[in-house]
Order: structure tokens, then sequence, then C-alpha cells
């Protein structure tokens, strides 16, 4: 199986479907397609409880970065990022489908850990949604979570 095809939704869904999401995430956030080795080693630090992938609207994505008028961290104009952003929703209008972002649960909601650059290339090609693996620091937290997204029409 190529990276590709290894860190894909359909691929997300299997990871969970055998109890092996923390797995496919580390894996993923340390492969090429994510370039973040660091991230991976500091969630494998705690133990954490997966679940996903879930879509969830783009605005309760708590973003580190993104553009004006979005709820962000930090600020960035259009002009600003990299030209992968482009071309990656491109790609998504064409119908391709990017890798499931990664958030983490906390009081404050979802914050998302990796994939600012999906989150916006979603974001310019009209998408309103992400499919999302979250991580949470405790199974009474998850189970919460899940017990409240099947109340409601949207996470």
């Amino acid at each position: 199986m190529t990276d590709g095809e290894q860190y894909t939704t359909e691929a997300a869904r299997a990871a969970a479907a055998h109890d092996e999401l923390a797995e496919w995430v580390a894996a993923f956030l340390s492969s090429p397609g994510s370039d973040n080795a660091a991230l991976a080693e500091q969630l494998a630090d705690q133990p954490r409880w997966w679940i996903g992938p879930v879509e969830v609207p783009l605005d309760q994505l708590g973003r580190l970065a993104g553009p004006p008028g979005h709820p962000v961290v930090e600020v960035v104009d259009d002009h600003e990022w990299r030209d992968d952003v482009d071309d990656l929703a491109q790609q998504v209008e064409d119908g391709q489908e990017p890798a499931p972002v990664i958030a983490t649960h906390t009081d404050d909601g979802l914050k998302l850990e990796d994939g600012n650059h999906r989150v916006e290339a979603l974001r310019r090609a009209g998408v309103d949604r992400a499919w999302t693996v979250i991580g949470f620091d405790d199974p009474e937290a998850r189970d919460r979570f899940i017990a409240r997204s099947e109340q409601a029409p949207s996470v």
C-alpha cells in the first residue's frame, strides 16, 4: 500500500475498526504527507482515546492558522499560504479527498493539531466539513462527545 492509500479516510476507518487508530495517527504524522514526527511523539507521550474519522464542520476546529474572519489563533492572509494549498484546493474541487485532519478534544472544543493547510484548501474549495480523527485525554470525555454527537445532527 502506498502512502497515498495508507493515509486516506478509508484507511483511518479500517484502523479504527481494528482498534489501531492510535497507530494510524502516529504513522500518518510521521509520514511525508504530514511530516510531523514531533507531534506524533508528543501525542504518544500520554494516553489518548481516539475516534474517527468523523465529519466536523470547519468552524468547529480550533485552527492554529487561517484567514481573517475565521476562528484561528494566528491570522494568515490568503497570499501568504504555501502554493500547495491552492493545488490541494484544486484537487478537492476535482473530487479528491485529502487525508483526515487530526484534532484533540479540550474543554474549549476541538483543537486542530495537524491539517491547517488541508482545512484551508477545503475552505477554498467551498467545502464546509473535514474528516477528522479526534484524540481525547480520557475515555469518559470521548464517550460524552460520542453521546452528544449521536443526539445532534452534526458534530
